[in-house]
């Protein structure tokens, strides 16, 4: 059986249906492919892990319709206290002070993946679950993807689909990305990040920690009313000594890193580490492909920015499809597409330069750049126009921010 569709995606995740209901009302053809089931994604430990939601992703799910039905279980980040460990330099950030009502918001990543999911089954738009992508080949006028579906019987069905545009959004491991060969530059960090939740015996109040250490930054960030979700980036031997401890000598650990600024600490989640490195793919774009997300960009979670930038990606791609299909020109032309990727150059460039610069002037003991950076923090806490660069960066508001449609 033959399927014909203008945007073909695959991955139904947070990039891939956030990209399908950004176009769910510009009159192209999409369908998606998702290679795991519905209760698979709902059940997988990666839900447990908690996004930082920048003011400027906020305004892009805001344009989509997402925001309105998750925004009730997200917590405000309503200030931001960075520090350097054992020296004195520290700066604040305040969304009072820029004039917001929040700086962003927490909110764990399967509360907000199974909304999205939810409103592209209710939109009705065209899902191919489970399924995997197995071959593709881009031609002159469309790409045609071979795929096999799981079937309710445990049996696949293969299907050969053709689209104008095939949409990379898979993820880190990129099937359409290894399929296409495109090779990825990574820079391997010799850090591992332990991730978990801790309860406070004193209120957050909707403050977000980043202090950084001589072996990688720790970020507290508000969960719940007293809760905080735990980034803690480590050494590789560090962290495996760390993941090996019993719960109170990892606690004590944490403790004496983090201080007591939220009082005592009491683990309320499972540890989980993850090696860490700046990954990016040689190319967004490849025939009738184009990557994005994860799929092409995997940062260091300092500062939190990698969900923020792929969601910007998916949000250029859209508008600029919408563009495009108005003028009844072709989604999948290798000259629109090189425009896509030269328009979201400058915001990867910019995003993971700044990214990479923090944990390499922030991992760093060597007294003259620890000295700096802490004259260079306290200088900054008392610069207006300093802080505001900052926060914008932390609020993913340094560029424009791209619009879709209509829709507020």
């Amino acid at each position: 059986m033959q399927y014909d569709f203008d945007v073909l995606i695959v991955g139904g995740g947070l990039a891939g249906n956030c990209l399908a209901l950004a176009l769910k009302d510009s009159g192209l053809r999409i369908a998606i492919i998702e290679a795991n089931s519905r209760e698979q994604l709902q059940n997988s430990p990666a839900g447990d892990r908690a996004l930082a939601l920048s003011a400027g992703t906020i305004k892009l799910l805001q344009a989509i319709d997402a925001w309105k039905g998750i925004k009730d279980v997200a917590t405000a980040i309503k200030d931001i206290h960075i520090s350097d460990r054992g020296h004195f330099g520290k700066a604040r950030l305040s969304s009072k002070k820029q004039g917001v009502d929040a700086l962003g918001f927490v909110i764990s990543a399967r509360d907000i993946e199974g909304h999205v999911a939810e409103l592209v089954q209710q939109a009705g738009i065209k899902q191919f679950c489970p399924a995997r992508v197995v071959g593709l080949m881009s031609g002159l006028e469309s790409v045609n993807v071979s795929i096999k579906q799981q079937q309710s019987d445990q049996q696949t069905h293969s299907l050969n689909l053709a689209a104008r545009l095939l949409v990379g959004a898979d993820g880190g491991q990129s099937s359409v990305r290894q399929l296409l060969e495109i090779p990825q530059q990574v820079t391997e960090y010799g850090q591992t990040a332990i991730v978990t939740t801790v309860n406070t015996s004193l209120a957050h109040n909707n403050v977000a920690y980043e202090r950084f250490t001589e072996s990688g930054p720790l970020a507290m960030l508000p969960v719940n009313a007293e809760e905080c979700s735990v980034v803690w980036t480590r050494k590789h031997e560090d962290a495996e000594d760390l993941m090996s401890l019993n719960e109170e000598d990892f606690l004590a650990s944490l403790q004496a890193c983090f201080g007591y600024q939220l009082g005592q600490l009491c683990l309320t989640a499972p540890r989980r580490a993850f090696p860490l490195s700046l990954i990016r793919a040689e190319t967004m774009v490849s025939g009738r492909t184009v990557i994005i997300g994860n799929a092409v960009h995997q940062l260091h979670p300092v500062a939190g920015q990698g969900f923020n930038l792929g969601i910007r990606d998916v949000v250029q791609l859209a508008e600029m499809l919408q563009k495009q299909h108005h003028n009844n020109a072709d989604v999948g032309e290798s000259e629109f597409l090189k425009g896509y990727a030269e328009a979201r150059q400058k915001d990867h460039d910019q995003t993971i330069g700044f990214t990479n610069s923090l944990v390499k002037i922030f991992s760093s003991d060597w007294l003259p750049l620890a000295a700096a950076r802490s004259i260079s923090l306290a200088v900054m806490d008392h610069i207006p126009f300093a802080k505001s660069v900052l926060a914008k960066h932390a609020m993913g508001l340094s560029g424009r921010l791209p619009r879709i449609g209509s829709r507020q």
